[in-house]
């Protein structure tokens, strides 16, 4: 497959995003309707993944994404830190879910992780899976904040084992986010439990992806690692904000 192609199919595996502390009802709503006018059926654009807000804006978002096809992702449990009370967490994805949330994107919890608290980790990922049943739940490992390899790792193996539906490199809200360092860690850990379960999880990279040439970069390792079946949107995704115009602009210029 060509680049031109091969971006358009990534396209269409974008989480359109907005998650700022300067979020309003009408940023949401241009966000909505912008995002569904990003489809170009002549030129084989189709439409992005999903709509990626606060929990408060799912309800607004859900509304006016009704029937686009075009599903509502939602931070819930103590974005981006995840330093809160279990029950503060799973009330804010119970919140979410209420509101019309098709996906959820929880962070993992890096200090019970570096503390060695396995089990703790693997039960906060599961409670939050219990909580979505059949809607998808995306684990933020925040690669940036982990201080190896054998640590990501590890954050991915028990993401997955607690019922992860895909796997996210980043929150975009540290100095370090996504990197092909810690993409290809988590995807080889992706391929390995294919491998023992026949079961794919998805992977998803998020955090300072600006341009169409760094998109190539992580689809071309993904296609590598676990193959070019899986590039679709339900095992792999983009997180993005700015590159979704910039995206967009260079497939239809």
């Amino acid at each position: 497959m060509n680049n031109l192609e091969a971006l358009k199919r990534v396209f269409t595996c974008i989480d359109n995003t907005t998650l700022e502390g300067c979020d309003t009802y009408k940023k949401v709503e241009t966000l909505c309707r912008r995002s569904m006018e990003m489809k170009d059926a002549r030129r084989g654009i189709g439409h992005v993944a999903a709509v990626c807000v606060y929990p408060v804006f799912v309800k607004q978002a859900r509304g006016l994404l009704h029937g686009s096809g075009i599903k509502v992702a939602s931070v819930a449990g103590a974005f981006p830190h995840g330093q809160s009370p279990l029950k503060v967490k799973l009330e804010e994805v119970r919140y979410a879910l209420d509101e019309g949330a098709d996906e959820i994107d929880m962070v993992l919890s890096r200090g019970l992780l570096l503390e060695g608290e396995y089990n703790r980790v693997r039960e906060e990922v599961a409670m939050v899976k219990g909580l979505c049943d059949d809607r998808r739940l995306k684990v933020i490992l925040e690669t940036g904040e982990l201080p190896s390899e054998r640590y990501i790792r590890k954050a991915a193996e028990l993401a997955i084992e607690g019922g992860a539906d895909f796997i996210k490199t980043s929150t975009g809200k540290i100095a370090v986010n996504a990197t092909l360092e810690a993409a290809e860690v988590m995807l080889e850990v992706i391929k390995k439990h294919y491998e023992q379960t026949e079961k794919w999880v998805g992977f998803k990279a998020a955090g300072g992806i600006s341009s169409p040439d760094e998109v190539l970069k992580y689809e071309r390792l993904a296609e590598r690692i676990i193959g070019e079946k899986q590039i679709t949107n339900q095992f792999f995704r983009i997180g993005a904000s700015r590159l979704t115009e910039r995206l967009f602009e260079f497939l239809t210029q």
